[in-house]
């Protein structure tokens, strides 16, 4: 969409000062953007560039320490920084609405879904009570929520996040926004509802005429979603141009940097290497007198970075701030280091063997004081696998397909309703980790999606590895223990001052970096990652996986590594497993399961995969719905009243046959091979 003569929105000049404990915090610095109106432009960057930081600015939401120290902010012609509390309240009646990345934090947990989007037309509108329901239930119809006169009845606990998305989707659209401010909508959700998502936001955008700023790390959902964007490093915009020119021919390093992190879909990581950004992005007090990128650019130059550099144009219609940007062409900066040739693996040495695994959940009713009213919910149905010393199995799929719970068994944090479980030859079946002997738990870690919720904030780095080393490595002397951390932080690339540190001080890569340390500390034969790059920003997470596969390549350790980024899965795994309601419906080499044939499913995952790149085929429509549960009565294909292609009277009653379609390739689907999807990435 075009923007208008006079952009809806404005920024001029933006500086943002956060009072600290011993300095203040430059923030933003010398930010400048227009959005017309019916546009949506994004800001990416990594996490402390400064994005959610002018998102809120534009909210007025700073809180007591921030504070606009120069420029302004203009949103139809009026200035946001001289408004009150009354004015402001005012213009976000039809004005400006935020959707924020957690949703769950935007509901409240007391009050019942109806209840709280009722208040939204109350405050804004002071509608009268008799027009408020038939319009919530028109918005939820909107944005696809299934029975929306039930939904309005429920907490949000009892939604899913997709639906909880929704409705806070839909809270925004009720007060009929000129400006929607999105800050990370779809990170915490699966591939297949960020798609659903995405597929909203055009719509009602395309019905009401919003315009919208979309804050993302995901640059292949930027290229689908917004038409223009702005690339913001330390505070600074040093880039900004239309969408597909930033992404396919980026002109700023810091731009290259970012797109060269970004784990491909069409490609293995045998055909090429990730390049993650070294460094970290610098925290200032005070406006730079030289280019902020030039302690981590290879193209920097003395004498031409080191002074004050302004934004300005650039070849191709973009904005750029760099002093050497028309020589980038002539200097292409260093290629990463080839990766060393992978070992071969042997079968005969098996570190992990999950045989026929199945798992039941009894689940009750909180009021039935008997036990007579509940139902069994399985989330494990006949699960088989097998790892090899050094060896990565992905597990991808949608949340509540079984993925975590397949994690938890092989952990010994819960037990299988039936099945074997071995490890390195020892029968754990049914073995909490609490009754498992020292060696079996020092054989199998895990490493977490979140860190801080494993590493005490007040503990030191030297304390937390000193004692994994003690407990899991069995390493009593205290100098012994020293080198083994010392070893530890080097395997991970953390420098030993890093060891006087609290956790809590660290940022969310390095936060990451201890926990794979720690997961490591006892030499163990099998790691389990679940989730451990889906929060972290594109540069943090190519630094993480290729920090794996260098520790896994020094240890021998096998890697079982769970996530529904189905790009990242392909760059590191040697075998997958596509999980759906507890049933593996594919599962062979990695080359094998992302090339055609696919199974139904893997090929709705896979067309719900945004891509940065141009020459990629556009995906198809979106899978509709969310898996519901599987339960001992349940007949046929899990995935039959999902699929596009389903047979009636077959896929529903009869359990799917294995199709063997290449070397320990099987996929399970009624439909003959010569049926099964050719898909946009093949």
């Amino acid at each position: 969409m075009a923007a208008e003569a006079t952009p809806l929105l404005r920024i001029e000049d933006l500086e943002i000062r956060y009072r600290g404990a011993d300095r203040e915090v430059l923030a933003v610095n010398d930010v400048s953007l227009e959005l017309g109106a019916g546009e949506c432009m994004a800001l990416i960057g990594e996490s402390g560039c400064g994005k959610s930081t002018v998102a809120m600015s534009v909210m007025r939401y700073l809180g007591e320490n921030g504070r606009i120290a120069q420029g302004r902010i203009l949103f139809r012609g009026q200035d946001l920084g001289t408004m009150t509390e009354a004015d402001l309240r005012a213009l976000r009646r039809g004005g400006i609405a935020m959707v924020y990345q957690d949703a769950s934090s935007a509901l409240n947990p007391t009050m019942k879904i109806g209840r709280q989007l009722a208040e939204v037309l109350e405050t804004h509108e002071h509608a009268e009570a008799g027009s408020i329901a038939p319009r919530v239930l028109e918005m939820l119809r909107k944005v696809g929520i299934p029975d929306p006169e039930g939904t309005m009845g429920r907490y949000p606990h009892q939604l899913s996040g997709g639906q909880q998305q929704r409705i806070v989707i839909a809270m925004a659209f009720l007060a009929e926004p000129a400006l929607l401010i999105l800050d990370e909508p779809t990170t915490a959700l699966d591939v297949t509802v960020e798609a659903q998502i995405i597929e909203l936001l055009a719509r009602m955008r395309e019905e009401h005429g919003t315009a919208m700023l979309f804050i993302s790390h995901n640059l292949g959902l930027v290229r689908r979603v917004c038409e223009r964007v702005s690339v913001m490093y330390a505070g600074q915009i040093v880039e900004r141009g239309a969408t597909a020119t930033i992404l396919g021919a980026p002109q700023h390093p810091y731009t290259q940097g970012l797109v060269s992190c970004i784990p491909r879909l069409d490609r293995g990581r045998a055909d090429y290497r990730l390049n993650s950004i070294p460094g970290q992005v610098p925290r200032l007090s005070s406006a730079p007198r030289r280019c902020t990128f030039m302690d981590r650019c290879h193209h920097a130059v003395p004498g031409e970075c080191d002074t004050r550099i302004d934004i300005g144009p650039a070849r191709s219609s973009v904005d750029v701030r760099c002093a050497r940007w028309k020589d980038l062409g002539k200097d292409a900066g260093p290629e990463a280091p080839a990766r060393e040739p992978e070992m071969p693996r042997h079968r005969r040495d098996c570190v992990l063997s999950v045989e026929n695994m199945c798992k039941t959940y009894e689940l009750r009713s909180p009021f039935d004081l008997f036990g007579k009213r509940s139902r069994q919910v399985r989330a494990g149905e006949s699960i088989s696998i097998a790892l090899s010393p050094g060896e990565t199995l992905g597990i991808v799929g949608e949340s509540g397909c079984g993925k975590s719970t397949l994690a938890r068994v092989i952990m010994g944090l819960e037990a299988p309703s039936s099945g074997r479980v071995v490890v390195l030859g020892d029968d754990v079946t049914g073995k909490q980790v609490e009754q498992r002997s020292r060696e079996q738990v020092r054989n199998v870690q895990m490493v977490f999606q979140n860190p801080d919720s494993t590493l005490n904030p007040l503990h030191t780095v030297g304390f937390i590895l000193d004692r994994a080393v003690k407990l899991l490595g069995g390493v009593r002397d205290r100098d012994g223990r020293r080198r083994e951390v010392e070893r530890l932080l080097d395997l991970v690339r953390l420098p030993a001052e890093v060891m006087r540190m609290r956790a809590g001080r660290l940022s969310g890569g390095q936060k990451q970096r201890v926990a794979v340390a720690r997961a490591f500390a006892g030499r163990p034969a099998l790691v389990v990652a679940d989730e451990p790059t889906s929060a972290l920003d594109t540069s943090v997470k190519t630094a993480i996986l290729e920090l794996l596969l260098s520790v896994q390549k020094q240890t021998g350790t096998a890697l079982v590594f769970i996530s529904h980024d189905l790009a990242v899965v392909r760059y590191i795994a040697d075998r997958v497993c596509v999980m759906y309601l507890g049933h593996v419906l594919e599962t062979g080499g990695v080359e094998e399961v992302f090339e055609p044939p696919f199974h139904p499913y893997t090929q709705a995952l896979l067309d719900a995969v945004p891509s940065v790149d141009q020459d990629i085929a556009a995906p198809h429509r979106p899978l509709e719905g969310e898996a519901t549960s599987w339960t001992p009565q349940s007949r046929g294909c899990p995935f039959s009243a999902r699929c596009e292609s389903s047979i009636e009277g077959l896929c529903d009653i009869q359990s799917p046959p294995n199709l063997e379609t290449g070397e320990n390739h099987l996929i399970r689907c009624h439909l003959p091979v010569s049926a099964l999807g050719q898909g946009a990435f093949a």
